[in-house]
């Protein structure tokens, strides 16, 4: 038996790099994936090479500031299945920008993103799951926030509200069989990736893990998957580096 079959669930930023990980993984064990992204042409792709595969999934463009148009998707998936069991709190951007040069503009972006668009999916979602008394709800921070990391400021103070936002609703839902966990993924090898960091960057990252091979989507994937199955039952609140060994504490 796969170990999602006929669950549901939601995955932000499911275009490409982690996200598509997570919604490609989670088809093979047998889940129905609501893929959601702000690029279209990408969404679409990656659904469609799913369900070339036999997968169940579902591509919509939405972008997480944008309340109405997840709602669109959480009310889908509740029509479709009767159902949400999983949402993986995956959209973010991580520009660089040295914070003498940052505008007010320019943070309040990331924020809205990488915080408010985890507040908008999760808050939809979750009289669905309270209702059911049961889910999982896994949040993608980064290990930035432990380490601090020069011209990402923004990045890494709305990384640290995740972890925050985590621990606090892992508080509230425990009494209706909700979990709530955190992943804090090192330097994954995305296509996102080239646009932000030289090879010589990367090369340095790499370095400085104990395990001396690329971090991949795959690697922050499974370990979605436990943390959305009854393998990780007896843990809620928790925050996982996914890192190759490159923090620890």
């Amino acid at each position: 038996m796969k170990l999602l079959d006929g669950k549901v669930a939601i995955v932000t930023g499911a275009g490409a790099g982690i996200g598509a990980g997570v919604a490609d993984l989670f088809c093979k064990q047998g889940a129905h994936v609501f893929l959601s992204d702000i690029d279209q042409a990408a969404v679409e792709h990656k659904a469609s090479s799913l369900q070339s595969d036999g997968g169940s999934a579902f591509p919509f463009t939405a972008d997480v500031r944008d309340r109405e148009a997840i709602t669109q998707i959480v009310q889908s998936a509740v029509t479709k299945f009767g159902r949400i069991d999983i949402l993986i709190n995956n959209a973010g951007v991580y520009p660089r920008q040295a914070f003498l040069d940052m505008t007010e503009e320019q943070w309040d972006t990331i924020q809205d993103i990488n915080v408010k668009g985890a507040f908008h999916c999760t808050k939809l979602v979750l009289p669905h799951m309270v209702q059911q008394r049961s889910g999982a709800i896994v949040n993608i921070s980064s290990v930035t926030f432990f380490l601090g990391m020069k011209q990402l400021t923004h990045y890494v103070a709305s990384k640290g509200a995740i972890i925050g936002f985590t621990r606090s609703l892992a508080r509230e839902l425990g009494e209706y069989n909700i979990h709530v966990n955190c992943i804090t993924p090192g330097a994954v090898e995305t296509e996102g990736e080239k646009a932000v960091a030289t090879k010589e960057q990367v090369a340095a990252l790499v370095e400085g893990q104990s395990l001396k091979r690329r971090i991949i989507p795959e690697d922050i994937a499974r370990v979605c998957l436990f943390l959305s199955t009854d393998l990780s039952s007896g843990m809620t609140g928790q925050t996982l580096n996914v890192d190759g060994g490159w923090v620890m504490y």
